[in-house]
């Protein structure tokens, strides 16, 4: 069994099972992968971090430990090759623009759809929001000319902050 983390093309992550490396890019293929939260269909394989041994006092030895399935062995050896420099310094840049673009926008949580619809109707005074919306309602926002875009990574809600 691989354990992956995925995320969606809105920034939700989700982990995902799957019997091989194999079975996650049929499934894909099939769209039977899907974000949980929003329902997109557009998955990707999320960053994940190494994994961390145990300490060597309390590790099996070598003789006691059963060799990982090529498959695992695979998946790990993929997911922890170092990011290329230049990507690394791109996702650097593209956080840091959207921090400074949220620096003056006011976190509305699940009232995103609602507080865009009635600053576009005019019921409210214009301002910068970001908050949450399911991918209809991010649909039916477009569908009607309410200007709205996806943050390139997820933000989380203030109240949820370290």
């Amino acid at each position: 069994m691989i354990v992956y983390d995925l995320h969606c093309d809105y920034g939700h992550r989700f982990e995902g099972w799957f019997g091989s490396s194999t079975d996650y890019e049929d499934q894909c293929e099939r769209g039977l992968v899907a974000c949980p939260e929003c329902g997109s269909a557009e998955v990707g394989k999320a960053p994940m971090a190494p994994a961390v041994p145990a300490k060597s006092n309390s590790r099996p030895s070598a003789s006691q430990a059963p060799a990982p399935a090529p498959e695992e062995t695979e998946a790990r050896d993929v997911s922890n090759r170092p990011v290329p420099p230049e990507v690394s310094r791109a996702l650097e840049a593209l956080a840091k623009a959207q921090a400074r673009a949220l620096e003056k926008s006011t976190w509305v949580g699940a009232d995103f759809a609602r507080k865009s619809r009635e600053m576009h109707y005019g019921e409210r005074e214009s301002a910068p929001i970001h908050g949450q919306a399911s991918l209809e309602e991010a649909e039916a926002l477009v569908d009607e000319g309410v200007s709205v875009a996806p943050l390139p990574f997820p933000v989380a809600p203030p109240d949820e902050v370290n």
